[in-house]
């Protein structure tokens, strides 16, 4: 039996705007790391025997593990396309907006809907290409949505569609916003 496995499905290729500026940021931070990777790699290649060198084989991976992180970066970055504009009707769920959804217990929950290269669910952010996040796309307020999950079918009641401005851009969920302001 081979190693061999289709493809993945390409993912979404949009973007908001924070979510652009950190994976440029994190470019940015590779590079850096990747510098300061060199030179601890060409220390540990001057101490000698290279195939017994833990210190030389860390840093061999290491480099590669940034190199490979970079090259997605340096071939994803330029495809993507910058959602930073409010759709003509806010009314209705569509990329970018953050959706309050009341389950069947009466419970709440806040979700973005992002590209798949910036979610975070800790974060209250869900890709545009997960199940729940199609599920509610088009969507409009008090209407009733069923999704698959893993667990089982689960019903959703949007109770609240919110765009952000670019005011509050930052990747924030209003609650989060709330809880940061609260800190300070």
């Amino acid at each position: 039996m081979g190693r061999y496995r289709p493809p993945q499905p390409r993912s979404s290729l949009y973007i908001t705007a924070p979510g652009y500026r950190t994976l440029q940021t994190e470019l940015q931070g590779l590079w850096r790391r990747r510098a300061d990777t060199v030179k601890a790699l060409s220390a540990a290649a001057a101490e000698g025997d290279r195939s017994e060198n833990a210190e030389y084989i860390y840093r061999k991976k290491e480099l590669r593990e940034i190199d490979r992180r970079i090259r997605y970066l340096q071939k994803r970055l330029p495809e993507l396309t910058v959602v930073d504009s409010t759709p003509s009707d806010p009314s209705r769920v569509y990329f970018g907006a953050w959706v309050t959804l009341e389950d069947e217990e009466g419970d709440e929950q806040r979700y973005r809907i992002v590209g798949p290269d910036e979610f975070d669910t800790a974060r209250g952010l869900i890709s545009m290409d997960s199940p729940l996040a199609r599920a509610l796309l088009g969507k409009a307020l008090d209407d009733e949505v069923e999704v698959m999950l893993p667990k089982g079918r689960a019903l959703y009641d949007v109770t609240a569609i919110r765009y952000e401005t670019n005011d509050d851009a930052d990747g924030l969920s209003p609650q989060r916003r709330k809880e940061r302001e609260g800190d300070q």
